[in-house]
């Protein structure tokens, strides 16, 4: 068992994430601004002010932090470096952190620029998907010395507009996206979550990005 802090831990990913530990027996501690409309039994949630309770959450007794935030609203222009201080305290704390990024944060073929660096992405999400590929840069190119980090992309078709069926099943690459033989990345909140939670368990990417899809 793992205590596990999920920062957004109310959202569509992180709630998904939060459920499929709970099930597993993780300790679960949930952060976020607002409580949750339908709590998840076993789960612990904190509300309140991330930056001020950032260096608790982080270096308080968890053994993992996952962070599920999304760049929108005042965390548009502020998520970059409250990830780059996760990183600092995960370290500090000998946190084991992991990050939830998007589709956009991966590339197309090997050598490729990421998705979010160029204009495949619709303006009304290019801001997001940039500071979720500029985490994940900051991460491979100066992730502070010691940090046991992993970084996750869920396929294209992916969020709460698409939950898709539980499968129980994946694949999981490198910082390349996964297609199927018909073209399609696709994967369901559930599956996406238990690829987390395997990750928790299992450290298969530790200071890697690695996207999901079926």
């Amino acid at each position: 068992m793992s205590r596990i802090t999920i920062l957004g831990g109310t959202g569509y990913t992180g709630s998904n994430i939060a459920r499929a530990a709970v099930a597993r027996g993780h300790d679960v501690t949930s952060f976020s601004r607002n409580a949750p409309a339908e709590p998840i039994d076993g789960v612990t949630y904190l509300t309140g002010s991330l930056d001020e309770q950032l260096e608790k959450l982080v270096g308080g007794g968890a053994e993992v932090v996952v962070g599920a935030l999304a760049p929108r609203g005042e965390l548009e222009n502020e998520l970059r470096a409250v990830y780059r201080r996760v990183a600092e305290l995960g370290a500090a704390h000998t946190v084991r952190v992991g990050y939830v990024g998007g589709f956009s944060a991966l590339r197309l073929e090997p050598g490729a620029v990421r998705t979010a660096y160029t204009d495949g992405v619709p303006p009304q999400f290019a801001a997001e998907a940039r500071v979720l590929a500029e985490v994940i840069d900051d991460l491979v190119d100066d992730a502070p010395q010691g940090l046991d980090w992993f970084y996750a992309s869920p396929a294209a078709t992916y969020g709460s507009y698409a939950p898709g069926e539980e499968k129980g099943t994946y694949r999981t690459g490198g910082d390349v996206a996964i297609f199927d033989a018909q073209g399609e990345s696709a994967v369901s909140g559930v599956d996406f979550a238990r690829a987390i939670v395997d990750e928790i368990e299992t450290s298969a990417h530790s200071g890697q990005q690695f996207g999901v899809a079926y």
